[in-house]
Order: C-alpha cells, then structure tokens, then sequence
C-alpha cells in the first residue's frame, strides 16, 4: 500500500513526540529510566527489524559518524555507552517542542523520502534547528519505518 503525504507527516511527529519522551523520562528518572523509553521510540519508529539502517546523526563523528545498528542509535540517544565514549545523549537535552518544515518529499509505493528543517526547543525556550532527511519504508504490517536518518547543522558561511 502507498505512503501518503499524511503518514509523513504523523511519522515525523511520532519521532518528534519520542525525542520528547526521551528527555522527560531522563528527566524524571535518569538513565535507568530513558533507556527503555529510547529502545521503545526506536523500536517503533526506525526499520532496525528491516536491516541496518542509515543513520547519520548530527553530532557523530570519526569511526562513529554512522549508525547502521540499533545499538549505536540508542547510543546516540542517551548516551552512557562506553563503546561511544562522545555520545553524549542527543534525546535526553531536555526537548520540549519539535516542529517540521518541509522542503520536499518524494513517495514511491511503499518508499518515501523526507527532506526539510527540524526545529526543535528545549524546557528553557532554547531553539535549534537541524537540517534533516528521512527515508521510509512500509514495513509488512503497514508501520513506516525510518531506513534512512541524515541529520546535519545548518551551514554558518
């Protein structure tokens, strides 16, 4: 079954109310309580149970800049990993808010591309927006999966 312009878009504020989650769970009850928030938005949003994903995060870099595995996404989300000592928890800044602009989107049967800027505010009313790409694929259920995740800050000539 096709991907619709509708399901992009519940599927980015799915991501965007998991971030949120994430924070307040770390918030509420630190690590111990975060990581299984994080290992449940990951479960349900990202295609991991489809292959490796192609996840490149904003803030990953060197041998680590690529998180094709669950663990490394979960890294990247809260941290406290020793395999990825710089992870320093990307889900658990204290976000508050997502928002997404798209720029274009592309759909192709059970294959859609996402492409716009994520605008994201902390509980302190700090904004920082991310350029972001995302790639879908309807799983055997029918749940979008996110198979591919390019996040990037945005260029400061």
């Amino acid at each position: 079954m096709a991907i619709t312009e509708s399901e992009l878009s519940a599927a980015r504020e799915a991501w965007g109310a998991g971030l949120v989650a994430i924070s307040k769970a770390y918030e509420a009850g630190g690590i111990d309580e975060a990581r299984p928030v994080a290992e449940g938005v990951l479960d349900a949003a990202y295609g991991y149970n489809l292959g490796p994903v192609l996840f490149k995060p904003t803030l990953a870099s060197g041998d680590q800049t690529f998180r094709p595995t669950k663990k490394g996404a979960l890294s990247y989300f809260v941290g406290h990993d020793e395999e990825y000592p710089l992870d320093g928890g990307f889900g658990i800044k204290g976000w508050r808010e997502m928002e997404s602009v798209t720029s274009a989107s592309f759909i192709e049967g059970d294959v859609a591309m996402w492409m716009g800027w994520v605008i994201l505010t902390d509980k302190d009313g700090n904004v920082t927006k991310v350029d972001k790409s995302f790639g879908y694929k309807k799983d055997a259920e029918g749940t979008l999966r996110i198979v591919q995740h390019h996040s990037s800050l945005p260029f400061q000539p």
